[in-house]
């Protein structure tokens, strides 16, 4: 009795295991092949660990084929040698990345074919060249038993538990010939390659230089466990050893391989003829950035399996397929120097000159090199073998060194402690990795950028100076820094293109009225290194005059709540530039001025220290000289009502901001209201 009931619950147990095991798998394809999850993530994990407790109880009814098998297992010592039952040899390369590489291997297989007739058009399959490694996947009876390397193309490697971590193929198929062997590209795909190295970035390991270096490392890992945690992809394309053919041609086996759930792209298409395959080519060029993985070119194969069989191999590469490329993304090249170039913002980049190399469908003769620890990571000096990567309009990048081809004239690259335009001192910022050019209201480099942020609205104001009448100005020598603005006259005007004399005259009139400003204004104007217009303001409130500003120490800054190190230095630097204070001295010259006076106006004033949120469109006040209002006389204005909120000061259409004012109870006004608050504060 007891043996018969431990037999049924042995049955109902391995029933259960079956049922765990296909809906994991569903599951597993629905996530990892369709992009389409159809449970979460926390039911997903509570099917599984039901599996592991039944398979640890009950170890003899685990199968090879079981879904835990994807989480790795025992650490190897070496990678086993493995022979190829058939071998996986390479195939044909077309380097002519125009449309006569098409044309070249439509040619031969008609030449060997004998077909002479134009009318006797070739059918083609047009598939993806991957940018992977070629493995081979052995199911004998349906159940996976074993993944290979392409290796030498006779003998590979197995990494059988390194492949059954990809959770995208099936560990059982049922349906299969009794021995099946199925070829195809292990990869990583772009997104999953990017957390990969968030990952290693963020545990300060050494980053992978490429999706297909990381998927490399990942596949001949001997710690299965740690494959299974980054995750491989497999695109499926070809097959080796089968006991029975199940088709007859290679678009029929790709829709036979997708339907046994094996993953198969679905950009593949039937074609005749050269003109067709080149469409293909394009068509896939166009695409290849969109795509999640990387591809370096397209592939053809004569379709009917008769015909492959009749046409036979050449050496080592099959007569019926070849594979057209894209122009290469990766080349190697030479450094020649470093020079430095000197951005608008005043940021210093080293940039590489190399010799010029064709890659990505261009040549390449400069390549950023970001900044001095870029420079020192990549272990680059000048005069090295590097490699450089461009993948279609992505700007080109130095992505390795090659130590091995360094030659013994090299030498290393310096950063410059001075601007190579201006001769200011450029300095970086603890903590940062650019330096930068301190001569910010001089600095050519960064001129047209000082003049645009001067003029604009929340700094000097001064209305009718845009990007275009700038680059005019600058390239025709009238302004070389922002005090020439007030040395402008009519007559250097009207000879602009697109500058009537009205427009001038309107213009010299905003320019004169710019005159009379504000100190947080004109602080804000400078365009100072992390001086934004609140800043500008706390340092106009707190020291009140430039004279005081231009000689406070760090410790002064420091004082202010809203400034920390890098402001403070920011500001120090600014001010230490002896052509910075120079420009100041000529603005003020010229007449540009404002009231000065240590501490706010109005210390004691009912709006001292009072909380203000702006909403909705006033009547006759814009929404800045409203908050200039309330700044002046010491209060403070917030974009957010909360309990710490004392006023608002509402307009037509004043939305949710008023409706949380009302229920807490907050003191509302409008704009008549707020007139006669600031008539009693003069009084």
């Amino acid at each position: 009795m007891n043996a018969s009931n431990s037999v049924v619950d042995l049955e109902i147990v391995k029933l259960r295991m079956e049922q765990l095991s296909s809906e994991i798998e569903k599951h597993n394809r629905s996530y990892y092949e369709l992009d389409a999850p159809t449970i979460s993530d926390e039911l997903y994990d509570s099917l599984f660990q039901e599996l592991v407790r039944l398979e640890e109880k009950y170890p003899q009814l685990k199968k090879l084929s079981s879904p835990t098998q994807r989480v790795g297992g025992e650490v190897k010592s070496e990678l086993v040698k493995v022979k190829h039952s058939q071998p996986m040899l390479s195939i044909h390369t077309e380097t002519d990345y125009t449309e006569q590489g098409a044309k070249d291997f439509d040619s031969r297989i008609r030449r060997e074919l004998e077909l002479e007739s134009a009318s006797n058009s070739i059918e083609y399959n047009c598939e993806l060249k991957f940018d992977g490694l070629a493995v081979n996947i052995r199911y004998e009876d349906g159940i996976m038993v074993l993944a290979s390397t392409r290796g030498d193309g006779y003998v590979g490697e197995d990494v059988t538990a390194n492949v059954r971590t990809i959770r995208s193929l099936p560990l059982q198929v049922e349906g299969l010939p009794k021995v099946f062997e199925v070829r195809g590209e292990a990869l990583m795909h772009k997104t999953d390659f990017k957390k990969l190295n968030e990952e290693q970035a963020s545990l300060g390991e050494k980053l992978f230089a490429n999706a297909r270096n990381a998927a490399a490392g990942c596949l001949r890992q001997l710690d299965s466990r740690v494959t299974a945690k980054r995750r491989l992809s497999f695109y499926a394309y070809g097959l080796g050893e089968v006991s029975e053919m199940p088709v007859s041609s290679q678009s029929e086996l790709l829709d036979y391989l997708a339907r046994k759930g094996f993953p198969v792209t679905d950009l593949r298409q039937v074609v005749q003829g050269p003109e067709q395959l080149e469409a293909f080519h394009e068509k896939v060029a166009h695409l290849r950035e969109e795509l999640d993985f990387d591809i370096d070119g397209v592939v053809y194969k004569v379709n009917d399996f008769a015909l492959q069989r009749q046409l036979g191999f050449v050496s080592r590469e099959p007569r019926w397929a070849c594979a057209h490329k894209y122009p290469p993304q990766e080349a190697q090249t030479r450094v020649l120097d470093v020079d430095v170039q000197v951005g608008r913002t005043g940021k210093l980049t080293p940039v590489a000159r190399l010799e010029p190399v064709f890659v990505g469908g261009t040549t390449i003769s400069n390549v950023s090199l970001h900044n001095e620890d870029f420079v020192k990571e990549l272990g680059l000096l000048i005069g090295d073998t590097v490699v450089v990567h461009r993948a279609g309009d992505v700007i080109p990048e130095i992505v390795k060194v090659l130590p091995e081809l360094r030659p013994s004239t090299v030498r290393p690259f310096v950063m410059p402690e001075f601007c190579p335009i201006c001769g200011s001192h450029a300095y970086k910022e603890e903590g940062e990795k650019d330096r930068r050019c301190t001569g910010g209201l001089f600095c050519s480099a960064q001129r047209k950028q000082a003049i645009l942020h001067f003029v604009s609205r929340l700094a000097m104001g001064i209305d009718g100076v845009g990007e275009k009448l700038v680059d005019q100005l600058v390239t025709t020598g009238l302004i070389k820094t922002v005090a020439d603005i007030y040395r402008l006259k009519l007559d250097d005007l009207v000879q602009l293109e697109r500058m009537g004399e009205k427009s001038a005259k309107n213009l010299i009139s905003a320019i004169e009225a710019s005159k009379s400003t504000t100190l947080e204004k004109f602080l804000y104007a400078l365009g100072i290194r992390e001086v934004g217009e609140a800043t500008a303001r706390s340092l106009a409130q707190n020291f009140g005059s430039l004279d005081v500003l231009e000689k406070v120490t760090k410790e002064d800054l420091l004082s202010v709540n809203d400034i920390g190190d890098v402001v403070a230095d920011s500001i120090l630097h600014f001010f230490a530039e002896p052509e910075n204070r120079q420009v100041i001295e000529e603005l003020k010259t010229l007449g540009v001025h404002w009231n000065e006076q240590v501490g706010s106006s109005k210390p004691d004033g009912l709006l001292k220290d009072k909380t203000w949120v702006l909403t909705g469109t006033l009547p006759t006040l814009s929404r800045n000289e409203a908050s200039d209002l309330i700044r002046s006389l010491g209060g403070k204005v917030s974009s957010s009502v909360s309990k710490k909120t004392d006023y608002v000061l509402a307009g037509e259409n004043a939305g949710s901001k008023l409706e949380k004012a009302q229920s807490l109870g907050i003191t509302i006004l409008d704009e008549g209201q707020f007139k006669q608050l600031l008539q009693k504060e003069e009084m």
